[in-house]
């Protein structure tokens, strides 16, 4: 396995998953390796998991020790994760990044999954050759975010979290809100049009990106929005983690 290769590993509130990628190309190499988040999402459960899963695409890729990217859903600064999402807060606060080493037997690079998300889509996605500002978008249980500017990219914005007529803006504008509240697409694309004109008056964007699983369903709500912006459906969905974190990871 050659050094153009890395290997991500996306971990989130459900599943685990991982891949050897082709640096070149952002494609797959090896087979997606998943597991099941542990219920509860406790750090020894988790690196524990994540060790078996290693394993097992490290076994696919001939034992090379190739560069290691780990997206994690939190905020992640010098290595300690500073929140949890759908995972135990006993995350909060911890040397994340040297936890994983330690379990993993090698070093990491260990980011936010948002801003893995991010890296996918300029790399080789719907950002590749775009100047500018780009933000990308997940919008699932909540609104994660990741910053692009001049392909440069500005971690941890967690611009899910902007207040907006008195509440997080996920807790109105996240797919889940759909879900919960038995909202029409119409009725969604009404407040997805007052989060994205926020973010608008706000950053003065040149690309909206949309991911999370609910972008394969993009022609059901993107043209209901009305934005200076062009806004489009991610590229890569339930891989962008793992190429976002493998692509950091080789540099």
């Amino acid at each position: 396995m050659a050094s153009e290769h890395a290997i991500g590993i996306d971990i989130g509130g459900t599943g685990i998953k991982g891949a050897v990628v082709d640096l070149g190309t952002g494609a797959l190499v090896t087979e997606r390796f998943k597991v099941r988040t542990p219920e509860g999402g406790r750090p020894r459960d988790i690196l524990q998991a994540t060790e078996g899963l290693l394993a097992g695409i490290a076994e696919e890729a001939d034992g090379t020790r190739l560069p290691l990217g780990v997206c994690f859903p939190a905020v992640v600064k010098r290595g300690r994760t500073l929140s949890a999402a759908n995972i135990s807060e006993e995350w909060i606060g911890l040397p994340a990044e040297e936890l994983f080493e330690q379990a993993l037997g090698r070093e990491i690079h260990f980011v936010n999954d948002a801003d893995a998300a991010g890296v996918a889509e300029l790399r080789y996605g719907a950002a590749v050759g775009v100047d500018g500002v780009v933000i990308l978008t997940t919008l699932g249980t909540g609104i994660g975010s990741a910053l692009i500017n001049d392909g440069a990219l500005v971690p941890n914005t967690e611009l899910g979290h902007l207040e907006l007529d008195g509440h997080d803006a996920e807790r109105r504008a996240a797919y889940s809100a759909m879900e919960r509240e038995s909202l029409s697409w119409e009725q969604w694309a009404q407040r997805l049009q007052r989060y994205y004109t926020h973010l608008e008056s706000l950053f003065t964007p040149d690309l909206f990106i949309v991911g999370g699983g609910v972008s394969k369903y993009s022609e059901s709500f993107l043209p209901l929005l009305r934005l200076q912006t062009p806004i489009v459906p991610a590229v890569h969905r339930n891989n962008a983690g793992i190429l976002g974190a493998a692509s950091l990871a080789s540099r």
